[in-house]
């Protein structure tokens, strides 16, 4: 069932390892209950964007896996910038989204009405 609200056109930008500015174990809980709540309320993003250390969240290792598989599941683009993952050596721990380069980046903000950094 697709979602139901104006999130469908929205996409969110993640360009942290978290969300806010605190300790990262608050960071991950923060971003965790954010995407929940999101799922919850079947207000669900078209894409979500990862880019410098928010590429920390889609490899082996992150807390978030699970939550964003599960978003990819119910149809959200996971695009991970593939610049940022070689910077960090983390190409081939990738476990959840698709790896793309800014210019699929850019165009999921394109086609966005509403773009959300967090």
């Amino acid at each position: 069932m697709p979602a139901v609200s104006s999130f469908n056109n929205t996409i969110l930008l993640l360009t942290r390892e978290g969300m806010g500015n605190a300790d990262r174990t608050l960071q991950h809980k923060l971003l965790d209950t954010y995407l929940r709540l999101l799922q919850e309320n079947r207000t669900l993003p078209s894409a979500i964007c990862f880019y410098t250390e928010g590429v920390k969240l889609v490899v082996e290792g992150s807390p978030l896996l699970e939550r964003l598989a599960q978003l990819e599941n119910e149809g959200v683009r996971l695009i991970i910038c593939s610049t940022c993952l070689n910077y960090f050596g983390l190409t081939d721990q990738v476990r959840v989204g698709t790896i793309g380069g800014m210019s699929d980046i850019i165009e999921a903000q394109m086609r966005a009405e509403k773009v959300i950094t967090l």
